[in-house]
């Protein structure tokens, strides 16, 4: 007791606790051009001579907050903008779905605390966890499935319809989204106690690549409506509706304008900004777009005025049912998370200066899978739809040099807060479509981006190349034209068993990247090897091909060439 009394003490007494000697100016300092201060400054960089905290090192209090806020906010756009892009595709109420980003922001806080914390499952060698910063929100691949869930549950009856057609809010469908992602988070809890090494092979980098451009490709077409004036008034004469403060028809040169300004502010601040302002660019350009949109006139404060000043999970519930054609994009979604978090927790390992190989970090990969997994079951009864580790608070490390565990709590510590005060939601909830699409279609551009990274790590041997053709063409097609498979099947039995089975085909071809999946992944089975992909992996010449065109998807190069196949 007298141990942890003087710990005490010594952290919230003394100088070294509470603020440590940590350069704070280099935190807040801009680098604002044709200014005397950065002629006169010296060529080496603050950041070189920055102490490096690392996972479980004493850290300062104020260092703390700071750097946790810092996190908060660099995640802050990942963890509001699926919320919204679903409740719009669901035509859900305001006061829904300002409970839906409330509660993406308390979710994405309890959850990360789980990642952060890493504990020991009861008399097994196995984890919950990665132990590092590695930072939960809602996966952007979810918004790619209800963008084409929601209007086959509209078409089918699923979802209700007045008397005009027009869609009604679907509260019921948003419900069955969230239990399907319970129930297929299964799988990646399954697939967190296999090897990395196994899944890897099983995708390798040119199926997961592909995966992720489509995605990324959905999602920049649904921002991009958005940034027009909305998706949801598109065939309106208004957006976002004719008795909006400031109502435009859709495509509109204001709307345009409001979301350049957002995405060259962005620029802006990755340019000029302070490291603290460089990590949160993203929020900081929304926040420039809604300065210009308010003093314009395009808020309607009406939804904040009338919105509760606490919330928390449960104050609204859904009914749960898994919904059939929903299940196998699912999966799918599953199976691309588990791989991106595997590139997650090595990026984050790498920035936080611990092991990148070996028994250690294979543990921690193992541990981040199984968490994904929990997590996803978990926000479905949250009332939330499935999430993923975040890999963009990576950058937040780099620049500041600390690993420190403790900030990842104080990080979880404000995202639960800014969840629990209702009217910060309901602010992000009133920001124009505009503004807010300059700032998701920025977002979404970098799963893009993540996408041709992955890409980039294969040789582009010609057996390559024929792959990744293979597969992006009738994905991206699908993500061009989402009905194209409408009319294929003309069943209009009663047998609903049948229905949903054809329904579940018809999504699954009209989902993008689930159809980029199965066929990057049937390809790499039946597509043989050649001399130029065995000289571009580093294979010896006399390994017989038709051996190895039966086992490339489950051994590596190396692996094959030990075992003279």
């Amino acid at each position: 007791m007298k141990d942890i009394k003087n710990a005490l003490c010594k952290q919230l007494l003394t100088k070294e606790g509470l603020i440590g000697d940590y350069n704070y100016k280099h935190l807040f300092t801009p680098k604002v051009p044709h200014l005397r201060f950065w002629k006169k400054r010296p060529p080496q960089d603050d950041a070189v001579n920055q102490p490096f905290f690392a996972v479980d090192q004493p850290m300062p209090i104020l260092l703390g907050m700071i750097l946790g806020f810092q996190h908060a906010l660099a995640m802050l756009g990942g963890v509001m903008a699926p919320p919204l892009s679903i409740a719009s595709s669901a035509n859900l109420s305001d006061a829904d779905q300002q409970y839906l980003v409330s509660c993406g922001l308390i979710v994405s806080g309890i959850l990360t605390a789980v990642q952060v914390a890493r504990a020991r499952i009861w008399k097994t060698n196995y984890y919950i966890g990665s132990g590092l910063i590695s930072v939960v929100g809602i996966s952007f691949t979810t918004v790619t499935i209800t963008s084409n869930a929601f209007p086959m549950m509209y078409n089918s009856g699923f979802c209700p319809v007045d008397a005009s057609g027009a869609e009604l809010p679907c509260p019921d469908g948003y419900g069955a989204i969230i239990a399907t992602g319970s129930v297929c988070a299964l799988s990646e809890i399954a697939i967190s106690f296999l090897p990395p090494k196994v899944i890897k092979k099983l995708f390798p980098p040119i199926i997961t690549g592909s995966v992720v451009v489509v995605i990324g490709l959905s999602l920049v077409k649904s921002g991009f409506k958005d940034w027009l004036g909305g998706s949801g008034c598109m065939s309106s004469d208004y957006c976002p509706s004719a008795s909006a403060p400031h109502p435009l028809p859709w495509g509109s040169a204001e709307f345009i304008g409001l979301g350049f300004l957002v995405y060259v502010s962005i620029i802006a601040f990755e340019k000029w900004g302070a490291p603290i302002m460089k990590s949160c660019s993203v929020i900081l350009g929304l926040l420039v777009g809604c300065i210009v949109a308010a003093a314009c006139n395009y808020f309607d404060n009406s939804s904040i005025s009338s919105a509760p000043v606490a919330n928390f999970l449960w104050v609204k519930t859904f009914k749960l049912k898994v919904y059939g054609p929903a299940v196998l994009p699912m999966l799918a979604m599953y199976s691309t998370s588990a791989l991106q978090a595997i590139g997650d927790i090595t990026a984050t390992c790498d920035v936080s200066r611990v092991e990148v190989e070996g028994p250690q970090f294979q543990s921690r990969i193992q541990g981040c899978l199984l968490a994904d997994g929990v997590s996803g079951v978990l926000s479905g009864l949250f009332t939330l739809t499935p999430v993923g580790t975040f890999a963009q608070n990576n950058g937040v490390i780099s620049i500041t040099k600390c690993a420190n565990r403790k900030v990842g709590y104080w990080c979880c510590f404000y995202l639960i807060v800014m969840g629990v005060f209702s009217k910060f939601a309901a602010a992000l909830v009133a920001i124009p479509k505009a503004v807010l699409g300059g700032m998701t279609t920025f977002l979404f551009g970098s799963v893009f981006a993540s996408g041709l990274s992955i890409i980039g790590l294969c040789k582009f041997t010609r057996r390559d190349r024929f792959i990744l053709t293979g597969a992006l063409v009738p994905g991206c097609a699908a993500v061009l034209i989402p009905t194209w498979f409408d009319n294929v099947f003309t069943y209009s039995g009663s047998n609903d068993a049948l229905t949903g089975f054809l329904q579940a085909i018809i999504m699954v071809m009209e989902t993008g990247y689930a159809l980029t999946a199965v066929l990057g992944v049937i390809l790499n089975l039946i597509i043989p090897w050649a001399e130029d992909d065995f000289e571009a992996y580093g294979i010896s010449e006399n390994v017989e091909l038709e051996n190895v065109s039966n086992v490339n998807v489950l051994m590596g190069p190396k692996e094959l060439e030990s075992q003279g196949l």
